[in-house]
């Protein structure tokens, strides 16, 4: 490219650049831009860099908390403090566009840039999470006749089913592939299958690590002389633009955008994150270290002064390159993988560089920290950009879109049950939900993830939460040398446990963006006390189409809403995330459904409170952590009662059918009021479960969400790798619809079993607590029998757990 190319309006526009946003940018040079500079302000303006569109909005997260220790948007990612004097750090972030392109490494370099977003902050990566949408994998499409789609069930094509497999075997392929090479387990996540999602799949990545206070890292580049250095991998031409890339819609055309999806290597990163962490133990010598993500050098350089309120000046002759004849705008705009931007200590250049040789890796001084506020790149002696550093990091325009409620909004929550006819074969029913991708099991996708490396998982995918055990005494978690920190006294605790879930209904969100939003908060929270934890705060991930549509900014707005309700219902304030415009699917010529996924962390305050989804046999009691039965078969032993924490059905009109997987799966429709959230309601709930858990009457806790109570059940029995237990249920004396009673999806549930005598403890303190429980049944045997007044419903469990165990297997190898 040359680097003399006049700027024409054609120009601007290429780089998505608005007439008046140019003006600013000349208001702020005091003249016209190169195009060095025209590129750099193209990346560092886009909806992914800057948050134009959405920044008012996420105004209203709550952020604050005596145990936030970085905010949301001071930093790379958030930290929460565990106690101690140890913390977490956890964001999750979007590579949806470059998936779509190409899924391998679409999926794989979102795995490698969440991982350094952790480390920069000073923590030692500790386990993966992904959340992920695709189209529907085995031709069945619900439609909704307000999206123009005739009512009832369509078949997609052979092509798009095609397609959709061919982007989720390589997504899940990439993520593995990355997860595994560089050490770190991918112990949980979500795959959801919709139409929506066609041509346009969500690939959120998340990564979660430790550290102790003392260890937190700043991207700031003080101290004026200060060497501004390059570490890591070469500068290559991959990556070229990709913010730019991931803030416009995708079109039949972007397979041309091939250049703009970065390639990279868990192996040199796995280099990359010790060398990191290594000059970062080192005392006082490293003053700022950023992740060259997206937007690459352009962005560390900008925003280390930035925050900093320094200026900083980079030579590019010094960059390490891997390909001849690269332009400043290549260099600059390139997002290259493995790179990191270090500010040191002057005069201890020499340490950086000899600490990153060790590792085989470039370190290299290409600059140094400057008290003048300006970006300035130089080739040599020339200067090829030269840019006030906060206003290119934080002047970006702030945009307020109009925001409009969709009319298929409106008209989907009218939606009749009477019109809906209840099924003749609920068992078949039961069936054909546990074989819906969504819903059935995804062993498919986490056999393919290394969960067990660096030892630390205790709860493996396939329950409510990943539950991990961190080891403060490993070595890696130390001083420099790999030295064991040293503990007060003997008193300190040897281990900490967590768990994490992720969550989102995205039908809920499309249906009623607020109700959607409140939902997948205080599903995640239920998720989090079902496994035994204290829900602490979140991230996340606001996966939307085109802000300019004033329907899809209605939907962003009125998502962040209920995320905010809840999250201070919950006491769970966002540390930070991400948010992702112009998901669009190019087939369908509309946006993804909404979907807002959070992440959620919690802490496990006593081992002996870890509690798993699956019903026990007798000989299980026990912590749920404990080793000792692991990999045989036992013969399931009757005796625990069933109980259900919350409301039976929802008093509402649409009986919490309104975007179930049965009115979906079932009846082809994707319509109707979502199921209510009552967060008070779902407060109560959680609090409830979290108390009986910790005085150790719930030998088994899971939530009831997708596919309703059936589907639950069936999942108590039959999730367990080691032993499946039947039970026999009675809903005899409950009338009314039976579909909406089997599958509604009323919120805020808890199916949990306890021996008898803790049930009549639980039935008796649930009464003081002011929370509905019913008695269903109890464990035993190998059948699943459900008697209704319509009859009973049975069948083993070993068949049902073939059909959920099986079914995406089985769609992949056809």
């Amino acid at each position: 490219m040359k680097t003399d190319i006049p700027i024409s309006p054609e120009l601007i526009a290429k780089h998505g650049i608005t007439p008046e946003e140019y003006e600013r940018i000349k208001k702020i040079l005091g003249r016209e831009p190169n195009i060095t500079e025209l590129g750099i302000f193209s990346v560092m303006w886009s909806e992914h860099c800057s948050y134009k569109n959405s920044r008012p909005e996420l105004k209203k997260f709550p952020r604050e908390a005596p145990f936030i220790l970085v905010k949301a948007g001071e930093e790379n990612a958030g930290i929460v403090d565990i106690g101690d004097g140890w913390a977490i750090a956890f964001k999750i972030e979007s590579h949806n566009h470059p998936s779509a392109v190409e899924p391998f490494q679409g999926a794989a370099t979102g795995v490698g840039g969440i991982i350094r977003d952790i480390f920069t902050m000073g923590a030692r990566p500790i386990l993966g999470f992904n959340s992920l949408r695709f189209g529907q994998i085995d031709g069945f499409v619900a439609t909704n006749p307000v999206r123009g789609g005739k009512q009832g069930r369509e078949e997609a094509s052979q092509l798009q089913i095609a397609q959709n497999r061919r982007l989720f075997a390589g997504v899940v392929a990439g993520i593995a592939h990355y997860g595994n090479c560089i050490g770190i387990p991918t112990v949980g996540g979500e795959v959801y299958f919709d139409e929506s999602y066609n041509g346009n799949p969500l690939v959120n990545a998340l990564c979660l690590g430790v550290l102790r206070h003392d260890q937190i890292k700043r991207g700031k580049a003080c101290g004026i002389g200060n060497p501004v250095i390059y570490v890591g991998s070469a500068t290559g031409r991959d990556g070229l633009a990709g913010a730019a890339f991931a803030s416009r819609e995708l079109t039949e055309e972007s397979q041309e955008d091939r250049p703009a999806v970065q390639v990279g290597d868990p192996f040199m990163e796995k280099l990359l994150l010790e060398a990191c962490l290594e000059v970062m133990r080192k005392d006082g010598l490293v003053v700022g270290i950023q992740d060259m993500g997206a937007a690459g050098l352009t962005c560390s350089t900008c925003e280390t002064a930035s925050r900093g309120g320094t200026g900083n000046e980079i030579d590019l002759n010094l960059v390490p390159k891997r390909e001849t004849g690269m332009t400043p705008y290549e260099i600059m705009l390139s997002e290259s993988q493995e790179r990191m931007l270090l500010i040191a200590q002057k005069g201890r250049e020499k340490e950086v560089e000899e600490i990153f040789r060790k590792w085989d890796l470039h370190g290299v001084t290409i600059g140094r920290v400057t008290g003048d506020g300006k970006m300035r790149v130089k080739t040599g002696k020339r200067v090829a950009a030269e840019i006030p550093a906060k206003q290119l990091a934080e002047d970006a325009p702030i945009y307020h879109r109009k925001a409009t409620q969709p009319s298929w909004e409106i008209r989907n929550s009218k939606l009749e049950t009477r019109n809906i006819s209840e099924p003749k074969d609920y068992v078949q029913v039961l069936i054909d939900l546990l074989g819906s991708p969504t819903i059935a099991s995804k062993n498919w996708v986490y056999r393919q993830y290394d969960h067990m490396v660096q030892d630390g998982t205790v709860v493996a995918p396939g329950s409510d939460a990943a539950v991990i055990r961190i080891n403060l005494r490993r070595p890696d978690l130390g001083a420099p040398g790999g030295r064991a920190l040293p503990f007060a006294d003997h008193q300190s605790p040897v281990t900490k446990f967590i768990a994490f879930a992720t969550d989102c209904n995205g039908t809920y969100c499309y249906l009623d963006p607020f109700e959607g939003g409140k939902t997948a908060v205080a599903e995640a929270a239920r998720n989090l006390v079902c496994s035994g934890a204290r829900p602490l705060a979140i991230t996340d991930c606001l996966n939307f189409g085109n802000p300019m549509k004033p329907e899809i900014f209605w939907q962003f707005r009125r998502c962040v809403e209920g995320i905010s309700e809840a999250c201070r219902v919950f006491g769970t304030p966002v540390t930070g995330g991400n948010v992702s415009f112009y998901n669009e699917s190019r087939h369908m010529g509309v946006g993804i459904d909404p979907t807002p996924v959070i992440g959620m962390l919690g802490l496990i305050d006593d081992p002996k409170n870890i509690t798993t989804q699956w019903f026990r046999g007798k000989a299980e009691g026990g912590p749920a952590y404990a080793k000792a039965t692991a990999g045989r078969r036992r013969k399931a032993e009757e005796g625990d009662a069933v109980l259900l924490l919350g409301e039976i059905c929802e008093a509402t009109p649409t009986l919490g059918l309104g975007g179930s997987e049965y009115l979906k799966r079932i009846h082809g429709l994707k319509t109707g009021a979502p199921p209510r959230m009552d967060l008070a309601l779902a407060k109560r709930i959680s609090d409830f479960t979290l108390e009986i858990i910790r005085k150790g009457w719930v030998k088994s806790a899971h939530d009831c969400s997708e596919g309703g109570l059936a589907v639950a059940l069936a999942e108590c029995c039959m999730s367990n790798p080691d032993l499946a237990v039947g039970a026999r249920i009675d809903l005899s004396r409950f009338g009314g619809r039976l579909d909406a009673l089997l599958f509604g999806e009323t919120q805020s549930r808890v199916l949990i079993s306890a021996a008898h005598e803790n049930a009549a403890r639980i039935s008796s303190e649930a009464n003081r607590s002011a929370v509905s429980v019913t008695t269903l049944g109890r464990t035993g045997g190998s059948t699943l029998s459900i008697k209704t007044h319509r009859g009973e419903l049975s069948r083993e469990v070993g068949r049902l757990r073939d059909v959920w165990w099986n079914a995406i297997g089985r769609l992949m190898e056809t």
